[in-house]
């Protein structure tokens, strides 16, 4: 009885609520288990995407003397000019419509095989993409490059759908944006060993790049020779399966015995609140026709868009320019291009130790924000190219610059909101929307920036700051922070428009007392 007054006494009250917090604020790191799972998922999934979009670009002359050797063997002609640039862009370009295709059917899949179940199905798909791809130069067959490509497109869309569902719903509330920045890092990560592994030194040589488009075979090997070892997403196993055994059992093996009741009861409220709706997994088309989430779906739309449309893969296109203004010999510049492939990969672990401290708001929006500024200074120092030797550096470091903002913010954050903006049944078809925006744009900006760059030269950031400026005062003012929030919380605050100073909900409604963190 002594000891239920001493804990009932008001005078104690307020050092329990400040430790409580104390707990809560501090930052906590995911455990062994955790980055062993989250290492599973992202080697079979984003980092796949990041691999295939660099690791074509070391390869493009030879594969374009192979499809020219090809067509005067077959035709007794050399091939013509367009039709062989047709051929090549065909080749770059299917892997994005293969992406769509895969981003359409993998909500349906996580839903249907399990978050799980569907990456592992998925690397079949990569395995013979592999093998289509390995095959086109002793088959003598280049429409094999074209078959292979558009399946390793449909693996990574799949994979870009699935694979950021599954890590943060694994993940506890209190790491949920570090554990999503993992989705960043691979991808990068990914990108960063294309370059690499396109390397002269390495399998950049004319004798092996049918070996080197064959490898995206070994991170398909890998996955599926450690995912199986850990478990379902717990979430999907408790909201859309109803299986509480085998939710607590996850989370004991993902979180530890000690950390899995609070996480729990978040799950249970969510499942509660989804049941008194009726629980059904929602399709796209039912998402876009719910106006009570119009501003989530308009978020992601936006987020999705932009990530393409920022300026991104303008700088890309432009960097081999800067670096041979700069001065770099031109046998030199792969290795400066690697440069800014390592410079993003750091950048997406830097944001990875920020995002729980600075909190999601401001990452994204100080990252459009600064990518506008790359911009304006970007115009300028290639408009004045040729009136000094030093406006040719000033212009690589905008580029390094540029890549530090977009891997800081928009980068990594885009993948994390979509996944937070929305609950359990609405999640896997809201990433089918924002994921075929976010392909959509790709292909778009893929086809219309050369017309772009053609009409308005080094201008044409203008019209990327513009967007970037555009979208940081739309996240600045309409979207609600999301760090240590339940999803049921983050819902509710999109649903009231404004945050209560003061007091927070359980998530179904409940006021509970909080103090200022």
């Amino acid at each position: 009885m002594a000891k239920q007054n001493w804990e009932n006494n008001s005078e104690y009250t307020p050092l329990l609520i400040k430790e409580a917090e104390d707990k809560k604020g501090a930052l906590k790191l995911p455990n062994k288990t955790l980055l062993l799972a989250t290492f599973a998922a992202c080697i079979g999934g984003t980092f796949q995407y990041g691999y295939n979009v660099s690791v074509i670009n070391a390869p493009t002359k030879y594969v374009q003397d192979f499809i020219n050797r090809t067509w005067t063997e077959r035709y007794q002609s050399d091939i013509a000019a367009d039709v062989l640039t047709l051929m090549w862009s065909t080749i770059v370009s299917v892997f994005t419509l293969g992406g769509l295709i895969g981003v359409s059917v993998g909500g349906t899949l996580s839903i249907k095989l399990g978050r799980k179940g569907t990456l592992l199905v998925n690397n079949i798909i990569a395995i013979v993409a592999a093998l289509v791809m390995g095959l086109s130069y002793p088959t003598g067959i280049f429409e094999l490059i074209i078959l292979g490509r558009l399946l390793i497109g449909l693996n990574s869309g799949i994979g870009l759908c699935v694979q950021p569902l599954y890590l943060l719903e694994i993940a506890p509330t209190s790491i949920r944006g570090l554990m999503g920045m993992g989705t960043s890092v691979f991808v990068t990560g990914g990108i960063f060993t294309g370059q690499v592994m396109g390397l002269k030194e390495l399998l950049g040589k004319e004798k092996y790049w049918p070996i080197l488009l064959a490898t995206t075979c070994i991170p398909a090997f890998m996955q599926l020779l450690i995912l199986p070892w850990f478990p379902e997403s717990p979430r999907f196993l408790l909201i859309d399966r109803g299986d509480y055994g085998g939710c607590k059992k996850a989370l004991r093996q993902l979180h530890g015995a000690a950390d899995c009741e609070s996480e729990m009861e978040d799950m249970e409220k969510e499942k509660y609140s989804q049941d008194q709706d009726g629980f059904k997994a929602k399709k796209p088309w039912e998402l876009l026709a719910d106006r009570s989430i119009r501003w989530q779906l308009l978020t992601i739309v936006l987020i999705n868009s932009a990530q393409q449309l920022n300026g991104i893969n303008a700088i890309y296109f432009y960097a081999d320019y800067v670096f041979a203004q700069a001065g770099i010999p031109s046998e030199r510049i792969p290795y400066a291009t690697v440069g800014t492939g390592a410079c993003e990969c750091i950048t997406a672990l830097t944001c990875g130790l920020l995002i729980e401290r600075l909190g999601r708001k401001v990452l994204i929006t100080g990252g459009y924000m600064l990518m506008s500024c790359c911009c304006i200074l970007f115009t300028l120092t290639m408009t004045f190219q040729e009136v000094s030797p030093v406006f040719p550096y000033l212009s690589m470091a905008c580029v390094f610059a540029f890549i530090l903002s977009f891997g800081l913010g928009p980068g990594g954050v885009t993948n994390i909101l979509t996944m937070e903006l929305f609950t359990q049944n609405a999640r896997p078809a809201a990433y089918m929307i924002g994921g075929s925006i976010n392909w959509i744009s790709l292909f778009f900006i893929s086809m219309i920036f050369p017309f772009i760059v053609i009409g308005l030269k080094q201008y044409c950031f203008l019209v990327f700051m513009s967007i970037c400026t555009l979208v940081a005062l739309y996240i600045f003012f309409i979207i609600p922070e999301t760090k240590n929030k339940t999803f049921l919380q983050i819902q509710n605050e999109f649903k009231t428009g404004k945050e209560k100073k003061g007091q927070t909900t359980d998530g179904s409604g409940v006021t509970l007392l909080a103090t200022s963190m």
